[in-house]
């Protein structure tokens, strides 16, 4: 199987691949669409009378559509892919947010979802809670919007932040529904 044959190639950016501006927001029925259309193009049992090289081709694209798949359907995955087709490493679990305000926002945030279960109406409560840090990820989303759109060095640098407060909230929002669906099981 050819790169031709499969219609992409490895080399290409994960836009590139799906046919889509190099944006941090995308048309996920678009994306979803294409997905499916490469899934089928590289699908291995298409493949099957290529012999083992061609088999094994055909898996390394399925993973390539895969893993690019993955990255842009994700809000901070895709922006923190953005941001290293920039040239720029960002790296959550090394970096730290020296922003102290925000820091002691997501301490605050924390000591009510761990009080969530404790309040009168932990449903209503653990609802207030999503909804103000989806609101805030919001708020976070435009702003890294802003800056990796001018490109400059120091607005990279910016968004790069920005997406390490990100990952912090989409953490927070990731347990936060762990606990709804545990209330709602009780």
């Amino acid at each position: 199987m050819s790169d031709h044959q499969a219609g992409l190639n490895l080399q290409q950016n994960y836009f590139e691949l799906f046919q889509m501006p190099m944006a941090y927001d995308v048309d996920h029925q678009v994306l979803d669409t294409r997905y499916r259309e490469l899934q089928k193009a590289v699908h291995p049992d298409r493949f099957a009378a290529q012999g083992e090289q061609g088999q094994r081709l055909a898996v390394q694209y399925a993973a390539f559509v895969n893993q690019a798949y993955d990255t842009l359907r994700l809000a901070l995955s895709r922006a923190i892919y953005l941001l290293e087709l920039e040239g720029v490493n960002v790296n959550s679990d090394r970096h730290t947010v020296a922003d102290s305000a925000f820091l002691m926002q997501q301490m605050e945030l924390r000591d009510e979802l761990m009080a969530v279960r404790d309040s009168v109406d932990p449903e209503a409560a653990l609802a207030q809670l999503l909804d103000e840090a989806r609101q805030m990820l919001a708020a976070l989303e435009i702003d890294f919007v802003g800056s990796w759109t001018e490109r400059a060095d120091d607005s990279l640098r910016q968004a790069a932040n920005i997406t390490h407060k990100m990952h912090f909230l989409v953490k927070f929002i990731a347990e936060a529904e762990q606990l709804e669906e545990e209330l709602l099981d009780y």
